[in-house]
């Protein structure tokens, strides 16, 4: 057992530093492979169906074979979190393309990675998480989709470091994408919510968009929450004068904003974003209690 990072890789579960991929490996050369970014509570992955399901449909849009089944792939991130050590923490789980041939043909790479790592991962500081973050609109624009499909979520993400690196270089603490039309995509690594006059709004695929996992869950908890939402195109004008406005991913949690490029949002965090939060929060009580009461049934046995 470990507190610090470790890694799946080759059957085996080693120290995160001690990990090793062959330099030829096309997911490192070529950006050439897809992931997933996972959180586990009480030693359980969070919405693991979803996220896998996302990994099946990102590997076979890019031509990419698994060749593992999902009880496969499973059980590795069960041993990683296991080894670990820690009831909370993140699983990133990759698939590469796997070592070949110099250049980009992947005819030549015979034998996919597979490589799941847990460890801690804290974006933002509690302070931040409480008061709300500061943001821009980067001049950087999202890759359009007509070019790389916004669903699929691969290895390459030097568009999204570029636009942290303006957040970096603006001292906020997030960089909101525009795509090509000038309509908003999303963050660096997350998705955007807006509360204007009672409904939430947050902007579809097809404008470069992730379509992802907290995603889908937040809108979920939106509607049982009696709540219209809508997933519309939105502008920086949208942004500047909603009433509420969040961030959701699996990394980010849900983080609420408190400033775009220097304007104030009027609610910081405001009261749907408090009730989605809650709910949110009750499904990982709910998921953790089940854990918890499989625990008590092995101690009984």
């Amino acid at each position: 057992m470990s507190d610090r990072g470790v890694c799946w890789l080759a059957g085996q579960v080693v120290p995160l530093e001690q990990a090793r991929i062959s330099v030829t490996d096309h997911g490192l050369l070529y950006g050439d492979g897809v992931f997933e970014g996972i959180r586990f509570y009480g030693g359980r992955a969070l919405l693991l169906g979803e996220h896998l399901r996302r990994l099946q449909d990102s590997a076979r849009a890019i031509a990419l074979t698994l060749p593992w089944a999902l009880s496969e792939i499973e059980s590795a991130i069960a041993e990683a979190i296991a080894a670990y050590g820690q009831p909370d923490g993140y699983i990133r789980l990759v698939v590469t393309r796997g070592p070949g041939a110099l250049g980009i043909n992947p005819a030549g790479c015979a034998k996919p990675e597979l490589i799941v790592i847990a460890d801690s991962l804290q974006m933002i500081g509690d302070k931040a998480r409480e008061n709300g973050i500061r943001a821009i609109i980067a001049s950087t624009r999202r890759l359009p989709p007509d070019g790389l499909d916004t669903r699929i979520k691969s290895l390459n993400y030097l568009n999204h470091i570029l636009a942290r690196i303006e957040a970096n270089h603006a001292g906020v603490d997030e960089a909101l994408l525009l795509n090509d039309q000038g309509k908003v995509a999303e963050g660096t690594a997350d998705n955007v919510f807006v509360v204007r006059d009672g409904e939430l709004r947050t902007p579809p695929v097809t404008d470069g968009a992730l379509e992802g996992v907290t995603r889908g869950l937040v809108m979920q908890l939106g509607r049982e929450q009696g709540l219209v939402v809508r997933e519309t195109s939105l502008t920086a004008y949208d942004l500047y004068t909603a009433d509420e406005c969040f961030l959701t991913g699996t990394g980010a949690e849900l983080i609420p904003v408190r400033e775009i490029d220097g304007r104030t949002v009027k609610s910081c965090p405001g009261p749907v974003y408090g009730k989605l939060l809650q709910g949110f929060r009750d499904c990982i009580t709910e998921q953790t209690r089940g854990a918890d009461d499989r625990q008590e049934q092995l101690q009984g046995t």
